[in-house]
């Protein structure tokens, strides 16, 4: 009987607020009360298996993954109206307007990771015993405890990620244990950082390299998978919010536990280091690498670039995939996503929602790969300065379509992630012309079809979000179709910008294999390496490069262009103690309630975001929490 009640949510304690996650399989049939039937065979077994899977956040999903519109790097009309708030309620977006509470707290994740948490032990506690499921063969047995580890130090990096120190729960609290047990108390933060990294260790012998049956385990753990979210856990522990931040000196346990150490530790750095080149090289050799589109012979070199940079996001299961979410088949990202291209087009088909700030459009490098500020041989001072584009100009911006001077000589990261007033938009599916001559363009001034002025439907500031549109997507009059892709949760360009960022901070900014990292994702965006773009088009860019802070900073703006609207940058503002300078400014973009070309290109304020600070580095457990499991604390400000 014992191990019947064990089944029961004996966290409770913790889990205080009802799990929103929907279990996608059944773990047993519903006339069975009590779990006995569910590691009989390894048919059932495997239905546990998927639950523990089905626990994984939907991060293809807008409404589902903060780092979509919780931060700065997105924005949406005012009214939000539709597909933003069909119930009325706080969404993640209010989080980027300042409304994050602690009564009921927006996106948090707190209890429905403990329940993931709470069914990956019950597997692994069921399945460890050989006498259960007993038609399990040895190494797959093997393969699937391991599955299961690495997904429940998944869940506890998530909740680390989120609310910093937290309970640690190995195994399940039985329901008949003193409540004293039940009050479980925050751990260190280090702690549960190594007691995370501790399940990946011991799991990575017994998982595969590869997922050999690509028709029905795409999307397992493999061992790139568990490496790459070991390295993801050691770079946010050795990142400046939990490596000598002095604002959590007074985040303590009940009983005066420090839960936060405050002095910086180096060797943090070494071991994020050292645990990134450990997922590349596993990646490598499971035949992972950066995604490049065989060439169209129909397609201009500059196109084909742009296939290749906008396929590494859309393409299927694509070579440069470490973890893809076939849970979160992006279908509805890419219709708020996409622009209307064409008066055809109904503006309610091609929603056209979401939009860059201007200081995300900012961020891209010069056609000469350097930040616009620094370009010696560029100038572009006066940023809505109204310019013509050329004919040998037309694959990127329409020829003789007249739009602001910052839309011109960019980098083609810049073009195959932001569509603009002008901006070409080659799509496979209706193209008006031959490949991409005379294929679509974005009309985004006042009336025209990418800005119709419908209320909701529309963008704030003048730039789409291409990046997000797989080309195949099919417009009509009345309806858009998309060809769906698995979200890439992790892909191998994060992991090579994650190993540069430790060498920089463990080696210093002189170490050859930042560069060489770096510059592998720069060619396969178009771009000269940093030395040679820094040597040739940057007063003193030598010189710069031997500057540890320079190329910190360096590093995390390729980081912000490569990985730009995947919702990373939401996160690593936070773990580098940067979104109280970054989310305390102004979201702005052009003035797109205006026709004509001179007044829509006049930069205007959206919104002044408040970000407050330490407060809004970490979420707040939710209040109600505290009232039945008095152990634990909550975090600063809230």
């Amino acid at each position: 009987m014992m191990q019947t009640k064990k089944i029961w949510p004996v966290l409770v304690l913790l889990l205080f607020a009802v799990s929103s996650c929907k279990k996608f399989l059944d773990v047993v049939p519903d006339n069975v009360p009590t779990i006995d039937n569910a590691f009989t065979s390894k048919n059932e077994a495997e239905k546990f298996l998927f639950t523990c899977y089905s626990y994984l956040p939907r991060n293809g999903d807008v409404m589902s993954n903060p780092g979509f519109l919780a931060g700065d790097e997105l924005w949406i009309p005012s009214s939000r109206r539709g597909t933003f708030d069909t119930q009325g309620g706080l969404m993640n977006w209010d989080i980027a307007q300042g409304r994050q509470n602690s009564a009921n707290p927006i996106s948090g994740v707190w209890t429905s990771r403990y329940q993931a948490i709470r069914q990956c032990n019950i597997f692994l506690e069921n399945i460890k015993n050989e006498e259960k499921a007993f038609d399990l063969n040895p190494d797959l047995r093997a393969r699937w405890l391991a599955e299961v580890t690495v997904l429940k130090a998944f869940y506890n990096f998530e909740l680390l990620r989120m609310y910093g120190p937290v309970p640690i729960v190995d195994t399940n609290i039985d329901i008949d244990a003193p409540t004293s047990d039940m009050m479980v108390s925050r751990l260190p933060f280090d702690d549960c950082v190594n007691y995370t990294a501790g399940l990946i260790d011991k799991s990575i012998a017994s998982l595969p390299v590869v997922i050999s049956d690509r028709t029905n385990e795409l999307g397992r753990i493999t061992q790139p998978i568990a490496l790459a979210i070991k390295a993801k856990l050691l770079l946010l522990a050795a990142s400046p919010l939990f490596n000598g931040n002095s604002d959590y000196a007074r985040l303590v346990n009940k009983d005066g536990t420090p839960l936060v150490k405050t002095a910086f530790d180096k060797t943090k750095w070494d071991r994020a280091m050292q645990a990134a080149k450990a997922a590349i090289d596993v990646s490598e050799q499971a035949g992972i690498k950066l995604y490049t589109a065989v060439p169209s012979a129909v397609l201009s070199p500059f196109t084909n670039q742009q296939m290749s940079l906008r396929g590494a996001i859309s393409e299927r299961w694509n070579t440069e995939r470490v973890w893809g979410l076939s849970n979160s088949y992006a279908s509805q990202l890419q219709r708020v996503a996409m622009g209307c291209l064409d008066s055809k087009f109904t503006p309610n088909n091609s929603n056209g929602q979401l939009s860059a700030p201007m200081k995300i459009v900012d961020l891209f490098y010069t056609k000469n790969g350097v930040p616009m500020s620094e370009d010696k041989t560029l100038n572009f001072t006066v940023k809505n300065e109204l310019r013509t584009a050329t004919r040998d100009e037309r694959f990127a911006i329409s020829e003789g379509y007249q739009t602001a001077r910052v839309n011109f000589d960019r980098e083609p990261r810049f073009y195959a992630d932001l569509g603009f007033d002008g901006g070409t938009w080659y799509m496979i599916a209706n193209n008006p012309g031959t490949g991409d001559e005379s294929t679509f363009y974005m009309q985004a001034k006042y009336t025209q079809p990418g800005n119709s002025g419908a209320e909701g439907y529309y963008n704030e500031t003048g730039y789409f979000i291409k990046k997000l549109v797989e080309a195949n997507l099919t417009n009509s009059a009345t309806a858009n179709t998309v060809k769906q892709y698995d979200w890439p949760e992790i892909r191998l360009a994060d992991i090579y910008l994650m190993y540069a960022e430790a060498v920089n901070e463990a080696n210093g900014p002189t170490d050859p294999e930042i560069y060489k990292y770096l510059d592998l994702i720069r060619t396969r965006a178009g771009l000269l390496g940093v030395k040679e773009s820094w040597e040739t088009f940057v007063d003193g860019g030598g010189a710069k490069l031997g500057d540890k802070e320079y190329v910190r900073q360096l590093i995390r703006r390729e980081r912000g262009i490569e990985l730009a609207f995947e919702g990373s940058r939401f996160w690593d503002l936070r773990r580098w103690k940067t979104a109280a300078i970054e989310l305390n400014g102004a979201i702005s973009g052009w003035t797109i309630s205006q026709v004509a070309p001179v007044g829509y290109y006049q930069n205007r304020v959206i919104y002044n975001q408040t970000f407050i600070a330490p407060r809004d580095y970490l979420w707040p457990i939710q209040a109600g929490a505290f009232r039945v499991n008095t152990n634990l604390v909550q975090n600063p400000g809230w």
